[in-house]
């Protein structure tokens, strides 16, 4: 695969290539195309790009913006589909992103997870991490290094909304970050900053130009779940008293995370401290309870981060502080093992150590 060229600047008005869609339509749209365009400048992705796609909205508009950027520079472009199974519609949606690949004239690859229904993460959790696996699946077997995903603002004030109410610590009020390494991909968000209406603005005048409408989920309007509680319940009346919430709940998860990095270079040096192993895989227990409790429960949320596991809530975190004092305070070895997520945080002649999940 040849390296990726230069993005180059968008096309100036009065210059619209051949086939191009005609002044005022909205698809592709500008603003969208602008923000995908600097995403991708600034990690100069060489070879194959990957665009996660459910066959929604988001998904799909992403891929449709992200096919002309990767003929311009060069670039391969794949869509990646999880089809989880758990939907009886599962089926056609797989098929639909199928079709949507046939008009954008790349390549569809997809996977079938296991979600555990008994992984004591709930249902919605657990596929999400079925998810990312089977997209770190993907990537491996089809050469990608870079995944696009179509979260927008709408979906960042959820988050941190989510995680506000669930008791979360200074990094997870970051909420999603524009860029993450996680097994082996790096992960990136275009739209992070971008509202959904032009996003949904272009999906209706892509289904005008090619026939192809996206596909409705219906879990994302059923209060059952979580986040679409938050859609169904919450989100109407916060539009109707605070117009706007969603870009200041976005706004805060910025502020939020430039306020993380610092204590990430707090804990990271406290964490050299602790004669960690050459992996970072474990690190010595009594050094660590030297520390201010703020810096123990700071170092055990960077420890984690480090290792891919999710961020404990205020309550799993406070019992995790409790058990390792506890373990200190005992005297002996009480072999304790923890389970959060896809790792066990197990304690062993005086040293704390983070393993995959069996």
């Amino acid at each position: 695969m040849k390296p990726a060229a230069p993005l180059s600047p968008p096309d100036s008005p009065g210059n619209t290539p051949a086939g191009a869609p005609p002044p005022g339509s909205e698809f592709p749209s500008a603003t969208l195309t602008a923000a995908l365009r600097a995403a991708l400048q600034a990690v100069a992705p060489a070879g194959r790009l990957a665009v996660a796609t459910s066959g929604g909205a988001d998904s799909a508009m992403l891929a449709a913006h992200a096919a002309p950027l990767a003929r311009e520079w060069g670039g391969d472009l794949v869509l990646f589909h999880v089809h989880h199974g758990l939907q009886a519609a599962a089926d056609d949606w797989a098929g639909h992103v199928l079709a949507l690949g046939r008009i954008l004239g790349v390549p569809v690859h997809t996977a079938r997870p296991r979600v555990a229904p008994d992984s004591g993460l709930g249902i919605e959790a657990a596929a999400r991490e079925a998810r990312y696996a089977a997209l770190a699946g993907l990537a491996q077997q089809h050469g990608a290094g870079h995944i696009l995903l179509a979260h927008h603002q709408g979906d960042q004030a959820e988050t941190v909304l989510l995680r506000l109410l669930r008791g979360t610590g200074p990094d997870g009020m970051a909420a999603m970050a524009p860029r993450i390494a996680r097994d082996g991909v790096t992960y990136l968000r275009p739209w992070l900053e971008q509202s959904r209406t032009p996003i949904l603005r272009a999906a209706e005048a892509f289904a005008r130009q090619h026939g192809w409408h996206a596909v409705q989920d219906p879990t994302n309007a059923d209060p059952r779940y979580t986040r679409a509680a938050v859609r169904a319940l919450l989100a109407p009346v916060l539009d109707a008293r605070w117009p706007g919430w969603q870009a200041r709940l976005a706004s805060h998860a910025r502020h939020m995370a430039d306020a993380a990095s610092i204590l990430d270079e707090v804990a990271r040096a406290d964490l050299a401290t602790l004669q960690p192993s050459d992996d970072l895989r474990s690190f010595a227990l009594a050094p660590w309870r030297a520390l201010s409790p703020a810096r123990q429960a700071q170092l055990l949320r960077h420890w984690l981060r480090v290792h891919g596991a999710p961020m404990p809530t205020e309550a799993r975190l406070a019992d995790l502080l409790r058990q390792l004092r506890q373990l200190h305070s005992l005297g002996h070895d009480r072999q304790m093992r923890v389970a959060h997520a896809r790792h066990v945080i197990r304690c062993h002649r005086g040293r704390v150590w983070i393993e995959p999940r069996e």
